[in-house]
């Protein structure tokens, strides 16, 4: 009888994992790669999308704006997330690509809790980052070296920051960091982020006495912004074109998007 049991156990485990392998067979997926700034909007939605279609699966990964272009160029992903409008990245045939505008992030510097400045102006900042200022004494703060933490050079998030605070200058080099936890953990630094990844680790600084909030990105006072595409080729699969709908949809572009420090495009002024 033991026997019996579990040869019955045993052929029920295999019919099981051989219906589990069909089911997984036929799963659909597709990927999505690029700006980090993007990034949390789209896994969020791809968690929501998946646990309404079983079997269909949305792979979402990093890497920067200039990965997702050039590899949803070249047909490695399906859909390429990114800060930058295609035209603007070198290297990019934008005809070729479709652009879906699915939100706008703002960008704001980030420093140390410790370096005693709350505000700095436009001016300031640029010199900052162009190395002609290197003491938070020089700006009203504590007398302490500042410290450079910039984003790669293929960052959607350092292209956009770089294009209104240096215009057509080029940041001295500088160590380079893709989260806001080394700001916190190094006396005197600065860097720029995202709203969605501001935490209370950091302080933000004001630029001129605006204050970095959407509302102020929304009347564009604050100028520090970027729209964010997702990118297709031409002819997406029918999966590429139904997550899409699902991030422009009303549920996520009302709720979602809000929660996690974004502002839906329909709200720019």
């Amino acid at each position: 009888m033991k026997k019996r049991l579990l040869l019955f156990i045993g052929l029920a485990s295999i019919l099981t994992l051989t219906g589990c392998a069909k089911w997984i067979d036929r799963g659909e997926s597709i990927t999505a790669v690029g700006s980090s700034a993007l990034q949390p909007l789209v896994e969020t939605a791809s968690e929501e999308y998946q646990s309404q279609n079983p079997g269909r699966f949305i792979n979402v990964q990093g890497g920067g704006s200039g990965t997702g272009l050039s590899q949803v160029q070249s047909g490695a992903v399906d859909i390429g997330n990114s800060d930058l409008f295609a035209e603007e990245k070198k290297g990019i045939k934008a005809e070729d690509l479709i652009d879906h505008k699915v939100a706008v992030v703002g960008i704001t510097p980030i420093v140390n809790k410790n370096v005693g400045v709350k505000d700095i102006s436009m001016e300031n900042l640029k010199k900052i980052f162009l190395g002609e200022v290197t003491n938070w004494k020089e700006l009203g703060g504590k007398d302490q070296k500042i410290v450079i933490l910039n984003r790669a050079a293929g960052s959607g998030t350092r292209a956009t920051f770089e294009k209104w605070v240096l215009g057509d200058k080029t940041a001295i080099r500088a160590q380079e960091q893709d989260s806001s936890g080394m700001v916190s953990d190094t006396p005197g630094a600065i860097s720029y982020t995202a709203f969605s990844y501001v935490t209370d680790e950091v302080a933000t600084l004001s630029i001129d006495g605006v204050q970095p909030t959407d509302e102020n990105v929304m009347n564009n006072k604050w100028i520090i912004w970027s729209y964010e595409h997702m990118y297709t080729r031409k002819n997406p699969s029918d999966l590429t074109k139904e997550f899409l709908d699902f991030m422009l949809s009303d549920d996520i572009q009302e709720r979602v998007i809000g929660q996690l420090g974004y502002i839906p495009v329909s709200k720019m002024e």
